[in-house]
């Protein structure tokens, strides 16, 4: 199988073609729930098998476990012919069974726990502890990770992680790791535009990976953040297409949206968003996936996927045909911005 490529170069430094489809490894970290070794690597196969040759890692995801089973996977694969990404900003320590990072998150994993640390000494160290994890000469892109509300509890908080960043020269560690050659582009991996739009217009950034803030449930990153990146030529990786699955299941019984059940008003809208697909004969799932790649700063979407059967899913669903006419029954029914490229 092949699937479509999207080739960026921003600094004219050779620049990274991206499979539109991407592979998220957050669940081959035991993401809420264990899998074995021989399955993550069947759907590691199945995604190569299938053309994927975009993969996009991190320390945290399983306390450095994704990031080790990448290791066999890629060690026969050539290196020029996938494109890996990695973050900074936690360091993962050995510590006593009690202090573990992640219970309840995290499944038959390392003894580790999360030290952020977003200073120069800290993305130094996390980026020698990755390539060490990954078995890899280069790492294509790095992303500093989680600088959000989300994971640091308060914007207060989320605003002194970031103050750390580029006071404590975490981001000049970066922009000396793109100079050298060691990394092809840098970017952040964030859960909100409004801190990636606050990292743009800081510093000198090539990529975002903006995790389920433009999706067919939510486009507010048209307002001012999408805009900036089309001006600057920076691009857009999504992960979180689904928005925690609900767009990939449909409204049924506990599905959930943004990692919590969902609420009525969004069951409301993905009903009405299913029930137009439905009309055009499109599954929702296609339509969600498609979405974000409308968008022309938009390089590749990263569904996670746990098992062989959903990375199939998600095959399916970048090879997927979308008529136009559905994209203009949404709007026309206000159930997608009027100024959401299509």
């Amino acid at each position: 199988m092949t699937l479509k490529t999207r080739h960026w170069d921003r600094i004219d430094n050779g620049g990274v073609s991206f499979t539109e489809l991407g592979f998220g490894t957050a669940p081959l970290g035991n993401l809420y729930r264990a899998i074995s070794d021989g399955d993550a690597r069947a759907t590691l196969d199945a995604a190569w098998e299938g053309g994927v040759r975009y993969y996009d890692t991190a320390p945290l995801y399983g306390l450095g476990l994704s990031e080790t089973r990448l290791n066999p996977f890629l060690r026969d694969k050539p290196r020029d012919d996938y494109v890996l990404s990695s973050k900074v900003g936690r360091l993962m320590q050995h510590c006593a069974p009690e202090h573990r990072a992640g219970v309840g998150k995290w499944f038959d994993v390392p003894q580790r726990r999360e030290q952020y640390d977003y200073t120069y000494d800290g993305v130094m160290r996390s980026v020698e502890h990755s390539f060490s994890r990954l078995g890899v000469d280069r790492i294509d892109i790095l992303y500093v990770h989680d600088l959000c509300v989300f994971s640091h509890g308060s914007k207060e908080a989320s605003d002194m992680r970031i103050e750390e960043f580029f006071g404590g020269r975490g981001y000049d560690a970066m922009v000396s790791l793109r100079d050298q050659g060691m990394i092809r582009a840098i970017g952040g991996g964030v859960n909100e535009w409004e801190v990636c739009q606050t990292l743009a217009e800081r510093g000198d950034f090539d990529l975002f990976l903006l995790a389920g803030r433009y999706t067919l449930l939510e486009q507010e990153a048209l307002n001012s953040f999408l805009p900036l990146c089309e001006k600057r030529g920076i691009g857009i990786v999504t992960g979180g297409p689904y928005n925690s699955g609900i767009l990939a299941t449909g409204a049924r019984p506990g599905a959930f949206y943004n990692y919590d059940p969902a609420p009525q008003t969004i069951i409301e809208r993905v009903n009405a968003i299913e029930a137009t697909c439905k009309d055009h004969g499109v599954r929702m799932v296609d339509a969600a996936f498609h979405f974000p790649l409308l968008h022309p700063a938009h390089v590749s979407v990263i569904p996670g996927g746990q098992g062989v059967s959903e990375m199939h899913a998600n095959l399916q669903a970048a090879q997927a045909k979308i008529p136009n006419a559905l994209w203009k029954d949404l709007k026309a029914k206000g159930l997608m911005r009027e100024d959401a490229p299509t």
